[in-house]
């Protein structure tokens, strides 16, 4: 069967009968995600070689596209999660690659104002821009065989409902140059405008996000705030080079973004809300993203493993006792 037909048929069978659920109530449409996981879909644009479909941007943004129509919320989901296997899929591990093929991991970005339409970038003079320094607000501290990341990552699609995070930061402080002693006799330290990228489980401990998602995208898309403060990973979480993080996002992540985004904002009436904001989304058809009037702060509902969320207004923990990332 043909990806469109399977497509057709999960539509048909599982997610328009969720979108009201998703679109009136507010909840993740996590059986929705599950079908088109179990379909292939998570895995349209997985190589090949991994188990996937080999897929590229036009089909992943038909997928996306045809499904926004029916919930745009499920679209969004898809949005972000395909947007994040362009990098995991090349600089992930084996197994992780082998899983988003499979259809069994839900990733999505957790970039901060890394992937932005506005403040991305800052004038490098001649025409030139380059990215603004800070990894989106995050930092990174290594200790032997352990990296520390501290950010509070605003507007994240699936936030607690997601596998993975494609997470960025600073270079780690222990590779930054540090500039002549200042008059206080303390060592200064340059701040080379590095970005580094990182694969962050949903599972790590002490990554949480808030029991009533803070809205700032698509009712129904799980869009929240993810903190972490800090949150522990194993230094082989880091993809691809210390301070290259900026390269891959502007060379692979923000093509895919950019066409992913126009086509869920080509069939979302112009009444609804775009996802934007910290994860990267804007609405395509005019640069901007969409007016904050439009948040809302319904609950997600429940999460991967059928659990409903806590009503009360403290931190949830940002992942689900099913996480599909293989502990490391």
């Amino acid at each position: 069967m043909s990806y469109r037909s399977s497509l057709s048929a999960v539509l048909a069978d599982v997610v328009a009968p969720a979108a009201e659920v998703a679109g009136e109530q507010g909840r993740f449409p996590r059986t929705a995600v599950t079908a088109l996981g179990r379909a292939g879909l998570l895995g349209l644009t997985a190589a090949t070689a991994d188990g996937g479909g080999g897929r590229g941007c036009a089909e992943a943004a038909e997928v996306v596209a045809r499904t926004a129509r029916v919930c745009p919320a499920t679209a969004a989901v898809l949005t972000s999660h395909f947007a994040a296997v362009t990098a995991l899929g090349v600089y992930g591990s084996p197994w992780l690659r082998g899983e988003i093929a499979a259809g069994r991991h839900l990733a999505t970005l957790a970039l901060g104002d890394v992937v932005g339409l506005e403040g991305l970038f800052v004038d490098a003079g001649a025409g030139r821009r380059h990215l603004s320094p800070g990894g989106g607000g995050s930092t990174a501290v290594r200790s032997g065989g352990v990296v520390a990341l501290r950010a509070r990552r605003r507007s994240v699609v699936a936030a607690g409902e997601a596998d993975s995070y494609l997470w960025s930061s600073e270079a780690l402080e222990t590779s930054r140059p540090t500039a002549p002693r200042a008059l206080s006799g303390r060592p200064g330290r340059t701040d080379r405008g590095g970005v580094t990228l990182w694969v962050v489980p949903a599972h790590a401990p002490d990554l949480f996000v808030p029991a009533r998602p803070d809205g700032g995208g698509l009712r129904g898309s799980g869009s929240s705030t993810v903190c972490a403060d800090p949150v522990l990973v194993p230094a082989d979480a880091m993809l691809g080079p210390d301070g290259g993080g900026g390269d891959i996002v502007l060379g692979v992540v923000r093509p895919w973004l950019l066409e992913l985004t126009a086509a869920l904002a080509s069939e979302v009436p112009r009444t609804r809300d775009v996802p934007c904001g910290d994860t990267g989304f804007a609405d395509a058809r005019s640069g901007t993203g969409p007016s904050k009037a439009g948040a809302r702060d319904a609950p997600s509902g429940a999460g991967p493993a059928g659990a409903a969320r806590s009503e009360d207004t403290g931190l949830a923990p940002a992942c689900h006792p099913g996480g599909t990332l293989a502990p490391t």
